[in-house]
């Protein structure tokens, strides 16, 4: 991708309310675009940071048995209504009434749509284990909104339920979901404390807590709960056993804020220049910065087709600005391996930065594709 072509607009200095470093680093780097307080829009190089979290969770829940479904933002409120949750959220449910006087909510949380849709459809203890997930936006009107996309009123969550049938059988759902979380932690760079949690409105037996490390107390960026027969008694998901017993399902919860988790990665992730993704999930993975307009942007062009082809995401920045402006965006971004083209390329060489530790390489211009290679195994 070339700069200019990008949509990527970067700002000196962040928002005046903006509260934390992930916050701020968002705007600055045009990740995200508030539009009303707790709602924002990720902007194409935002949402490509949000896409390669969601393909890691997506892969490591594929990985554990999971199947992905998509279940509906709205809902009618007499499924709430079957489990006594109607109205214990207060006002952080968003409600309405559609045209037929029908109470609909848009979705905080999926719980009681998953064990309508299993109650249809599991009858048999020949059908279980189960395990579903999906990625979905959810609202909540908080009362307060902060800190960005951390503390919003619209989010990108992932929710994953387990039905299994006996307690036995939960407990290895369970613990194979926590030791999922844990994979999904450290492919997004994130190191998390596990903690025993309060299990709110959700309910069950017992839930943990990720706690992602940062400077902002808020970045919980993922829960499991043991929901035992919680939901399945109250809205009669049952299933016969092998004796033809009727029984409810035993059920667990697993949820993971996706958009959080971009925010969690910054905060772990930064120093005083910007924002230092980690490779798997950085926009890009290579910067390519010709300082001149002469020989070094052609050879520069040259080595960007180059580098498209194994399949590299390669950002050039073509655009007409001094140096200093290039490196100080560039910091800003983030984007690990950068290719600087200047005074070095009359000596056939390539000065190689890769932005985590600030260290400078020079390469012979016929290394550079195997150099990369060597450092993406690294990174």
């Amino acid at each position: 991708m070339k700069w200019t072509q990008s949509f990527i607009r970067t700002f000196r200095e962040p928002p005046a309310d903006a509260e934390t470093i992930s916050q701020k680093l968002m705007h600055q780097t045009g990740m995200i675009d508030k539009l009303i307080s707790g709602v924002y829009s990720f902007l194409p190089i935002g949402l490509k940071v949000l896409q390669k979290v969601s393909n890691i969770i997506r892969e490591e829940m594929n990985n554990a048995g999971g199947l992905e479904l998509l279940m509906p933002s709205l809902q009618p409120a007499s499924l709430w209504e079957e489990t006594g949750r109607y109205g214990k959220m207060g006002k952080d449910m968003i409600t309405f009434q559609d045209r037929r006087d029908r109470c609909i909510l848009l979705g905080p949380t999926h719980e009681e749509v998953i064990t309508d849709i299993i109650r249809k459809y599991v009858k048999s203890w020949k059908q279980m284990p189960v395990l579903l997930y999906q990625i979905q936006t959810k609202y909540r009107d908080e009362i307060r909104p902060r800190f960005g996309i951390i503390r919003a009123r619209e989010f990108l969550m992932k929710d994953a339920y387990s039905f299994d049938v006996d307690d036995k059988s939960s407990e290895i759902s369970y613990f194979k979901m926590k030791d999922t979380y844990i994979k999904i932690f450290q492919r997004c760079g994130l190191k998390t404390d596990i903690k025993q949690a309060d299990s709110g409105v959700i309910g069950g037996k017992f839930s943990e807590e990720f706690i992602a490390e940062g400077q902002c107390a808020e970045l919980e960026v993922g829960h499991i709960f043991k929901l035992g027969m919680e939901y399945s008694t109250k809205m009669k998901a049952v299933f016969n056993d092998k004796e033809g017993k009727e029984k409810p399902i035993i059920m667990g919860c697993y949820g993971i804020g996706v958009s959080r988790i971009v925010s969690a990665i910054i905060e772990g992730n930064y120093d005083n220049k910007g924002i230092i993704w980690p490779i798997s999930v950085s926009p890009y993975q290579v910067l390519i910065l010709p300082l001149k307009s002469g020989e070094e942007k052609e050879m520069a062009e040259k080595i960007y087709e180059n580098l498209k082809k194994p399949g590299w995401e390669v950002l050039l920045d073509d655009r007409d600005e001094s140096a200093g402006i290039k490196f100080s965006d560039g910091d800003l971004l983030g984007i690990p391996i950068w290719l600087i083209f200047g005074k070095k390329l009359k000596e056939g060489k390539v000065e190689v930065k890769l932005r985590k530790n600030n260290k400078f390489y020079d390469v012979p211009i016929e290394n550079i594709e195997q150099f990369i290679k060597d450092i993406l195994k690294e990174l």
